[in-house]
């Protein structure tokens, strides 16, 4: 990644400071960096025997048996968050996906929620047709406790207050409609509520879960779903789009105070803009491109940059010549700049249209591409559609991936949803900031550890620490050691070490135990507490420049997976040790599913 230039943020900017998503072919947000680097396509074709539904229809000429599978979408891991299994039954596929999404997002971000001190705000589009398709509407003939449970498990509405109830946290809740926008609606609300202080962090999510999932559909002439299957955006034969599911969640905090508290920073949100088409003389759901446009103005006027500094724009496009034409001309009037200066893409060659999640999987692709300064290809486009007249617009197809150089000398993007019913979104994004150079690491030892529930969960942590390591040899010992000790629930299952290097942790995570290891599940033992002092947070050194002694360290590694409190905030004041994105939680998932009342 290239050293950004230094940055002077504006009181309206937003950080994201947290990336969770499942789309089709990737579980995290890594395989689906992976997936875009590569060009991989995330499609699935269906043999006869597959196919959940539609029977009747197999053998129309007209069906098309390809579908865009989202893994484990029936699947869920209660225990997590003291959820009875017979109330993760009741709840909709979304709601469950939702719910694990929100723990990643926090986890990636390095906050745990039983200590965050904060006001959370959750904001979340999500698919109203999904509830009905899992389950029947409840009963309400009664309102006793299994009804109400079957409630809020059910309605749309009760699905970002089950995050805020089942993480522990406190802030708004707000479950919004906008069809297909409804991520960057959620991103465009929640960021309001930051710069209004109504919010200290906030949550802004879309989810979709399409059932059944193995099934086709049926091609019509001129609709967005594909004739084949693949959608070929910007391409002259290109027939439209299919259809997926997916989750897509970032966590935000203004950008200021994400410096100031050391934050993990992905990208900047510098703008956002929403309107409606309303009357238009467009067919109702397709692109209004004076209408559009305007929403693109607005939210580079709310950014207060110009828009020749914006090098790439990941496009909405459905991959039909129709509304890819209609899209590029707003995009052409709202960035009016040179020719062929800025990036052409589209996720949904890779994955289709993931509906709610739509507008998230093209943000995070941009934020993830900012980030990396790099720039993916856009696949399946092979005979770019000359009625685009691209060469006299600012836009040039990415055809293959490269390195992100702008001419303006700041990698800037923007991002486009739309949504039937005439909803524009478009968000403005920017680079992170340069980080403060800091002094090299010292070698003083330092206590680093880690919790699950189970002994199979606790070995995956310490397998996916291990691997993540070597996988980034930059990293900073008191870095991994801020993000475990402060971004992590504590569970029953713990694991502790005392180590002076990452070399020293990653000998101590491959053997499992050893002298630098402390016990990990044996029973409680006597503990020795000399030199420790007790605080509201629990056992920490007795001064502050013991934080940094082996021998009281060890003393606290030993409490701590003996099962007392440990004050590990105490370990870490006065640290210049920042935030970083460790491998989440390794949930157990179970197959969770209503097939009665």
């Amino acid at each position: 990644m290239t050293e950004p230039p230094e940055h002077d943020y504006d009181f309206g900017d937003i950080a994201i400071i947290g990336i969770a998503c499942r789309f089709p072919g990737a579980n995290n947000k890594e395989e689906f960096w992976d997936n875009l680097v590569n060009g991989r396509e995330s499609i699935r074709f269906l043999r006869k025997e597959e196919i959940e539904v539609d029977q009747a229809l197999v053998n129309n000429p007209a069906y098309v048996a390809a579908c865009a599978p989202l893994d484990g979408y029936d699947e869920f891991d209660p225990a997590v968050f003291n959820i009875p299994d017979h109330v993760a039954t009741l709840m909709t596929p979304e709601h469950r996906i939702f719910l694990e999404s929100v723990w990643d997002v926090l986890e990636d971000a390095g906050y745990d929620p039983e200590r965050l001190q904060a006001e959370v705000g959750v904001y979340a589009g999500a698919n109203p047709q999904t509830p009905a398709l899992y389950s029947s509407p409840p009963d309400w003939v009664s309102v006793g406790p299994d009804v109400m449970d079957r409630s809020n498990a059910w309605f749309t509405d009760t699905m970002t207050s089950n995050a805020l109830y089942y993480l522990g946290l406190t802030g708004e809740a707000v479950t919004l409609t906008a069809v297909c926008t409804g991520f960057p609606y959620a991103v465009h609300l929640a960021s309001q509520s930051l710069l209004l202080g109504q919010t200290d962090m906030a949550v802004a999510s879309g989810v979709m879960v399409r059932l059944p999932q193995l099934r086709g559909y049926l091609w019509e002439e001129g609709r967005i779903a594909s004739r084949d299957g693949h959608c070929r955006p910007f391409d002259a034969n290109g027939t439209g789009t299919r259809l997926a599911s997916g989750v897509a969640t970032v966590l935000l905090k203004p950008v200021r105070q994400a410096v100031d508290d050391r934050d993990h920073i992905y990208a900047i949100v510098r703008g956002s803009a929403i309107n409606n088409n309303g009357a238009s003389a467009v067919s109702y759901g397709f692109a209004q491109p004076e209408r559009l446009s305007a929403c693109m103005a607005a939210a580079l006027h709310v950014s207060g940059v110009g828009p020749d500094t914006v090098s790439m724009y990941e496009a909405n496009t459905f991959g039909l010549p129709i509304t890819d034409g209609l899209e590029v001309r707003a995009a052409a009037m709202a960035y009016d700049g040179p020719t062929g200066t800025v990036s052409l893409g589209s996720v949904k060659g890779n994955i289709g249209h993931a509906g709610v999640a739509a507008g998230g999987s093209g943000a995070i692709k941009a934020a993830l591409a900012l980030y990396h300064g790099q720039l993916v290809p856009t696949i399946n486009l092979t005979e770019v559609n000359e009625e685009l007249d691209l060469p006299h617009t600012p836009f040039a197809p990415q055809l293959e991936g490269a390195d992100w150089k702008p001419a303006a000398g700041i990698r800037r993007a923007g991002v486009t949803a739309l949504g039937g019913g005439g909803y524009n979104a478009h968000l403005v994004l920017e680079e992170p900031p340069v980080r403060r150079s800091r002094e090299p690491e010292t070698g003083a030892p330092r206590l680093v550890g880690l919790s699950a529930r189970d002994e199979r969960a606790l070995a995956a942590r310490r397998t996916a620490l291990r691997e993540w390591i070597a996988r980034h040899p930059e990293a900073r010992l008191d870095d991994i050691c801020l993000s475990l000790n402060l971004g992590r629930r504590v569970m029953a299952r713990r694991w502790a070490a005392v180590v002076s290097s990452k070399e020293e942790l990653v000998e101590a995570l491959t053997a499992g135990s050893g002298s630098r290891v402390a016990a990990t599940s044996a029973p409680v033992r006597q503990v020795d507490l000399s030199g420790l002092r007790q605080t509201e947070g629990g056992l920490a050194p007795r001064e502050a420049r013991e934080a940094r002694d082996e021998q009281t360290l060890r003393r606290l590694a030993v409490a701590w997976t003996q099962g007392l409190a440990v004050d590990l905030a105490a370990l870490h004041k006065g640290d210049e040790a920042h935030r970083v994105p460790l491998p989440g939680y390794p949930f157990e998932r179970r197959r969770f599913w209503r097939t009665s009342w």
